[in-house]
Protein backbone atom coordinates (compact mmCIF):
# COMPACT_ATOMS: atom_id res chain seq x y z
CA UNK A 1 0.00 0.00 0.00
CA UNK A 2 1.51 3.42 -1.02
CA UNK A 3 1.64 5.86 1.56
CA UNK A 4 2.95 9.58 1.87
CA UNK A 5 3.31 11.13 4.76
CA UNK A 6 3.91 14.81 5.37
CA UNK A 7 5.83 16.19 8.88
CA UNK A 8 7.84 19.29 9.96
CA UNK A 9 4.40 22.27 9.59
CA UNK A 10 4.34 24.33 12.42
CA UNK A 11 4.13 28.28 12.84
CA UNK A 12 6.97 30.29 12.16
CA UNK A 13 7.02 34.23 11.72
CA UNK A 14 7.12 36.02 8.94
CA UNK A 15 10.85 35.87 7.59
CA UNK A 16 11.52 32.18 8.90
CA UNK A 17 11.96 28.77 7.46
CA UNK A 18 10.84 25.97 7.42
CA UNK A 19 11.48 22.46 6.37
CA UNK A 20 8.79 20.15 5.16
CA UNK A 21 9.62 15.91 4.92
CA UNK A 22 7.28 13.77 2.48
CA UNK A 23 8.15 10.24 3.61
CA UNK A 24 7.28 8.05 0.51
CA UNK A 25 6.24 3.84 0.91
CA UNK A 26 4.52 0.99 -0.88
CA UNK A 27 6.01 0.67 -4.05
CA UNK A 28 9.22 1.59 -5.59
CA UNK A 29 8.90 5.77 -6.80
CA UNK A 30 12.25 5.53 -9.47
CA UNK A 31 10.02 6.23 -12.38
CA UNK A 32 7.63 8.85 -10.48
CA UNK A 33 7.46 12.21 -10.08
CA UNK A 34 7.41 13.72 -6.28
CA UNK A 35 5.43 17.54 -5.83
CA UNK A 36 4.61 19.58 -3.33
CA UNK A 37 1.35 21.14 -3.66
CA UNK A 38 -0.61 23.73 -0.93
CA UNK A 39 -4.14 24.90 -0.22
CA UNK A 40 -4.76 28.05 1.84
CA UNK A 41 -8.40 28.63 3.07
CA UNK A 42 -11.07 29.52 1.31
CA UNK A 43 -8.62 28.70 -2.43
CA UNK A 44 -7.96 26.37 -4.61
CA UNK A 45 -4.82 23.92 -4.40
CA UNK A 46 -1.95 24.99 -5.92
CA UNK A 47 1.56 23.49 -7.15
CA UNK A 48 4.36 24.48 -5.22
CA UNK A 49 7.32 22.65 -6.40
CA UNK A 50 8.25 18.82 -8.20
CA UNK A 51 11.21 16.90 -8.37
CA UNK A 52 11.71 13.66 -10.47
CA UNK A 53 12.69 10.82 -8.25
CA UNK A 54 15.21 9.32 -10.26
CA UNK A 55 16.81 12.78 -11.15
CA UNK A 56 16.49 15.45 -14.25
CA UNK A 57 13.26 17.21 -13.68
CA UNK A 58 12.48 20.25 -11.18
CA UNK A 59 10.13 22.69 -11.74
CA UNK A 60 8.71 25.07 -9.06
CA UNK A 61 5.99 27.84 -8.82
CA UNK A 62 6.83 31.84 -9.94
CA UNK A 63 6.08 32.58 -6.33
CA UNK A 64 8.59 30.42 -4.71
CA UNK A 65 11.44 30.32 -7.27
CA UNK A 66 14.26 31.72 -5.13
CA UNK A 67 13.17 30.73 -1.98
CA UNK A 68 12.21 26.77 -1.50
CA UNK A 69 14.14 24.45 -2.47
CA UNK A 70 13.08 20.72 -3.16
CA UNK A 71 14.96 18.10 -2.85
CA UNK A 72 15.34 14.14 -2.68
CA UNK A 73 16.97 11.91 0.19
CA UNK A 74 17.06 8.75 -0.85
CA UNK A 75 18.34 6.72 2.47
CA UNK A 76 15.50 8.24 3.95
CA UNK A 77 13.21 7.59 1.13
CA UNK A 78 11.88 11.19 1.29
CA UNK A 79 11.40 14.51 -0.61
CA UNK A 80 12.18 17.40 1.33
CA UNK A 81 10.77 21.27 0.66
CA UNK A 82 13.23 23.94 2.48
CA UNK A 83 11.20 26.90 2.57
CA UNK A 84 13.39 30.20 2.89
CA UNK A 85 11.90 33.82 3.57
CA UNK A 86 8.34 32.79 4.64
CA UNK A 87 5.48 35.41 4.30
CA UNK A 88 1.90 35.20 5.94
CA UNK A 89 0.90 34.17 1.84
CA UNK A 90 2.28 30.88 2.13
CA UNK A 91 0.36 30.27 5.11
CA UNK A 92 -1.54 26.75 3.91
CA UNK A 93 -1.80 23.15 4.27
CA UNK A 94 0.89 21.79 2.40
CA UNK A 95 0.98 18.17 0.62
CA UNK A 96 3.11 15.63 -0.65
CA UNK A 97 1.88 13.99 -4.18
CA UNK A 98 3.31 11.43 -6.75
CA UNK A 99 2.16 10.32 -10.37
CA UNK A 100 4.01 8.28 -12.78
CA UNK A 101 6.33 10.25 -15.10
CA UNK A 102 4.83 11.36 -18.53
CA UNK A 103 1.17 10.94 -17.24
CA UNK A 104 -0.66 14.24 -15.97
CA UNK A 105 -2.51 12.27 -12.89
CA UNK A 106 -1.35 12.92 -9.34
CA UNK A 107 -2.22 9.21 -8.05
CA UNK A 108 -0.91 9.09 -4.72
CA UNK A 109 -1.26 12.06 -2.16
CA UNK A 110 -0.78 12.54 1.65
CA UNK A 111 -2.68 13.79 4.19
CA UNK A 112 -1.12 17.46 4.27
CA UNK A 113 1.06 19.35 7.10
CA UNK A 114 -0.09 23.60 8.54
CA UNK A 115 2.23 25.57 7.46
CA UNK A 116 0.99 28.86 9.81
CA UNK A 117 3.74 32.25 8.67
CA UNK A 118 2.21 34.82 11.50
CA UNK A 119 3.75 37.23 13.54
Amino acid sequence: QVQLVESGGGLVPPGGSLRLSCAASGRTFSSYVIAWFRQAPGLEREFVAAISWGGGYLNYADSVKGRFIISRDYARNTVNLQMDSLKPEDTAVYYCAARQSGLASWDYWGQGTQVTVSS
